[in-house]
């Protein structure tokens, strides 16, 4: 009932910047929180940022000061404003909701949701 679709990932150099997208679509009553999550390969996957409903915002120390997520609220969307990116922020970067939605029987649940990734390379 509920498709995530990331968008924006690439290719760049270190010290350069991309922003990636998420769209939330299909049946939603509300958001309550959508999430940044980034894996690379060996690696478990970890938060890199989020954003609840009400605006408040959270972040990996890792980004802190690099990284801004924004959005949730306008057209079910969020982003990540990724700027000074390092060869460490390499990864699949994969955006995750708390989402209300109706269940199949047409009911309303809560329920998580997880986009397909978007690949971001950081590389000389």
């Amino acid at each position: 009932q509920v498709q995530l679709a990331e968008s924006g990932g690439g290719l760049v150099q270190p010290g350069g910047s991309l922003r990636l997208s998420c769209e939330a679509s299909g049946t939603i009553f509300s958001i309550n929180a959508m999430d940044w999550y980034r894996q690379a390969p060996g690696k478990q996957r970890e938060l890199v940022a989020a954003i609840s409903r009400g605006g408040t915002t959270n972040y990996a120390d890792s980004v802190k000061g690099r990284f801004t997520i924004s959005g949730i609220n306008a057209k079910n969307t969020v982003y990540l404003q990724m700027n000074s990116l390092k060869p460490e922020d390499a990864a699949v970067y994969y955006c995750h909701g708390l989402i209300r939605t109706m269940d199949v029987g047409g009911g309303v649940k809560v329920a998580e949701y997880w986009g397909q990734g978007t690949q971001v390379t950081v590389s000389s």
